[in-house]
């Protein structure tokens, strides 16, 4: 299969499952903290992860001068952007989650631009506004309700944040073993959140680690929707270029969206579903792009 669009099918596949963890998630923080959930699902994805190195024989070597831009994508991406990511769809809805961090790929043309010198026009500047536009608009959703709108802000932070770090990942070396480089950001990440999660961690009741629906909910966030779709995502991206490889992440809202409904009864209004419309165009703009 060519490259490029096996490298489209890993990030469909990552964004697929990015779309089911908001509603995993809207579950599990119900009962928990969004600081502790984050650190539970890296503990075991770091697990998964050493394991996945061990078995496949995956060199754990990465030069010294790579460090520091590993650890960016670990603090960005999977400290700053998840913990947002997670408490922005505490405050709102799983729906509200994978729809507002669904305007990434926009967001990945102007750090493809920074970062990479990815060629941008006035298409692809447009295609930010819009975005941009269509984020404003389902920050409405929810009338007054201000922890909806609150939550629509913080989500709109964890879009730009994994943007960010989309376009970091694509600077790092690809002879790396994307399983080692995804081992070495979380743990990044995880040192990072410890303090704070661990203060989250002793005020959580006992009573709440006897739901199986708790360590099911864990142990797919830290398994399927972190070991799996952080490989899924950095190796998918060094296949494509940074502004078009991010189109893929448009599945993420379309299978959030599903299962919000048909999970938890979440309900949408016409405001969302034309901020919707606009996100679609937006980053449909940039894949006829390039």
């Amino acid at each position: 299969m060519n490259s490029r669009y096996l490298g489209g099918l890993y990030m469909a596949l990552a964004a697929s499952i990015w779309g089911g963890m908001y509603v995993v998630s809207k579950i599990n923080l119900a009962i928990m903290q969004p600081m502790e959930l984050v650190w539970l699902r890296y503990v075991v994805a770091l697990i998964t992860l050493g394991v996945c190195i061990v078995l496949t024989k995956q060199s754990w070597k990465i030069r010294w001068r790579h460090f520091p831009l590993i650890a960016a994508v670990g603090i960005v991406g999977y400290a700053v952007s998840i913990w947002t990511q997670f408490l922005g769809t505490k405050l709102s809805t799983a729906q509200m989650g994978a729809m507002i961090t669904s305007a990434t790929p926009a967001f990945m043309v102007v750090f493809g631009l920074l970062l990479l010198k990815e060629r941008i026009n006035v298409r692809k500047a447009f295609s930010v506004g819009l975005a941009t536009i269509a984020v404003l608009m389902i920050v409405g959703v929810g009338g007054l309700n201000h922890s909806y709108k609150l939550g629509g802000m913080i989500l709109f932070i964890a879009a730009i944040t994994w943007a960010l770090m989309s376009v970091l990942v694509k600077q790092i070396p690809n002879h790396y073993s994307q399983l080692t480089v995804t081992f070495y950001a979380t743990f990044v990440a995880t040192l990072l959140i410890t303090p704070f999660a661990v203060a989250q961690l002793v005020h959580t009741p006992a009573s709440s680690w006897q739901q199986p629906s708790i360590w099911g909910g864990v142990l797919y966030l830290g398994v399927v929707s972190t070991a799996v779709a952080f490989f899924l995502w950095n190796k998918g991206l060094q296949m494509v270029d940074a502004s078009s490889g991010g189109l893929f992440f448009f599945f993420q809202p379309l299978v959030g969206t599903f299962l919000g409904w048909l999970i938890l009864g979440e309900e949408v209004g016409v405001t969302f579903w034309l901020g919707a419309a606009l996100i679609v165009i937006s980053v449909s703009l940039v894949l006829q792009d390039s």
